[in-house]
């Protein structure tokens, strides 16, 4: 088939299947894929490169597919079956593969599949993005290029990764000692149920599940949780069960959002800072990554502890460069995800129920009273626009409030003693977003008010 070079992201690549993405397309892509392997790792030796898929309904034929063309490339397929893309990034790390690939499309809609691609290094991984690799697996992919073998390939099962995964996030937080709760999950029908059932299997308490069986064709609703219309069931059912919190994962389970007990969703920003603050006890002075998006909260209790913080561009290929290249022990994006330095600097979404537990058994109150305590900022959300004049808005922007700061690492922010604002461009979609925050509640809502018509006004 003939590759649309669209579906090559800035993170991974997604596609409409079988129009955009089918198995001779996936074999052409694969290929690019093994060659830019051993391109960065080398090929003096036979690698040994992770496979995995999620539930999509195409997974059972792409994935084999994937397996395939990788044994005639001459690798050795260590095959984990069906898991979470957090899974999929543990087994690279804990056990020392070279490399991975997972098919998946994240929270995509059912009609959509991909690859998400990563190397191991004494560093952590490193995740194939825009700027780390992913043009050489376009390029390559879009034309006929010929990949001599130099070993005869084969596929190793590897199993019981995900009872490891859940061992190693309990060891992480000191294998605390967890009271008994009771908590309300909802994966979507996705991967992230398979996570938060085995971590159950551990730890006390009462999981009420919310959609666990496995459908790839989402019955109940999109596996998406940045959308909170996605979240009105499960935060009815917190409150119906008199619940200590709910979950919703993402569709291969890397992003995660949770519901205290009232009901009310809980900033991802204001979790970073739990768990900063956990980390940062067992390593003083450690340094913590978050996004552009949201720094206000996150960098005041960063400092109260005495750490230090850098800022990221949005995006899990560009947080885990950063992550290896300054020795972070954390980081924490506005959009869900929270990587650990102990886990490869990938995400771990076990690790984050681990450490919310056991502040709340040590602390001995409801979720939404420990992160009271945490609060140090208001933030918007994310509000987002379609147009076709995003650079022009953006230099608007910049005239209009050229007496702030200016920060231009990912589109611009711009920072003001009681408020800051961003303004980026997705890297997955055509929407222009705005996020704002401010210590102050009000001066956050008028600013907030002000930016949004504004770019109202400025878009065509």
């Amino acid at each position: 088939m003939k590759i649309n070079p669209a579906i090559f992201k800035s993170y991974d690549i997604r596609a409409v299947y079988p129009e955009e993405l089918d198995e001779e397309g996936i074999k052409k892509i694969t290929k690019a894929i093994f060659n830019m392997f051993t391109v960065k790792i080398g090929d003096n030796k036979q690698l040994k490169v992770v496979l995995s898929y999620d539930m999509r309904l195409s997974g059972p034929v792409l994935h084999p597919a994937v397996k395939q063309t990788l044994v005639e490339l001459g690798a050795e397929v260590i095959d984990i079956g069906k898991t979470s893309t957090p899974t999929f990034y543990f087994a690279v790390s804990h056990y020392g593969y070279d490399c991975g690939i997972q098919v998946t499309a994240s929270h995509n809609p059912p009609e959509y599949n991909g690859l998400k691609f990563v190397i191991n290094t004494p560093k952590g991984l490193f995740k194939i993005g825009k700027g780390t690799g992913m043009e050489e697996v376009k390029e390559n992919s879009l034309k006929d290029f010929s990949f001599e073998p130099k070993f005869e390939g084969k596929v190793t099962e590897k199993l019981g990764v995900l009872t490891d995964e859940v061992d190693n996030a309990l060891k992480l937080f000191q294998n605390p000692e967890i009271k008994k709760f009771k908590i309300v999950a909802d994966p979507a029908n996705a991967m992230g149920g398979t996570y938060i059932e085995e971590l159950f299997k551990k730890v006390p308490g009462e999981l009420i599940k919310m959609n666990f069986t496995l459908d790839g064709s989402f019955p109940a609703h999109q596996p998406d949780p940045l959308n909170f219309d996605n979240l009105k069931d499960l935060q009815k059912r917190v409150l119906e069960e008199k619940a200590d919190f709910g979950l919703a994962p993402d569709g291969d389970g890397d992003r995660l959002y949770f519901v205290d007990e009232n009901g009310n969703i809980v900033t991802a920003t204001i979790l970073t800072a739990l768990i900063a603050r956990e980390l940062l006890k067992e390593n003083p002075g450690g340094k913590i990554l978050f996004d552009i998006r949201y720094i206000l909260g996150s960098s005041k209790i960063v400092e109260e502890l005495g750490g230090t913080y850098d800022v990221t561009r949005v995006g899990h290929a560009f947080i885990t460069q950063q992550l290896t290249e300054t020795g972070a022990i954390f980081a924490g994006e506005s959009s869900g995800h929270f990587y650990y330095q102990a886990t490869g600097n990938a995400e771990s979404q076990v690790a984050t129920i681990v450490a919310v537990l056991k502040v709340m058994s040590r602390e001995n109150k409801p979720l939404s009273e420990v992160l009271k305590e945490l609060h140090r900022s208001f933030e918007s959300g994310e509000y987002n626009f379609k147009v076709t004049n995003a650079a022009e808005i953006i230099e608007k922007l910049k005239e209009d409030y050229r007496d702030g700061v200016l920060d231009e690492l990912d589109g611009i922010a711009i920072s003001y003693p009681n408020f800051r604002f961003s303004v980026r461009t997705s890297n997955t979609e055509p929407l222009l977003r705005l996020n704002v925050e401010s210590f102050e509640k009000d001066v956050m809502n008028s600013k907030k008010d002000e930016l949004i018509k504004k770019i109202r006004l400025l878009s065509r």
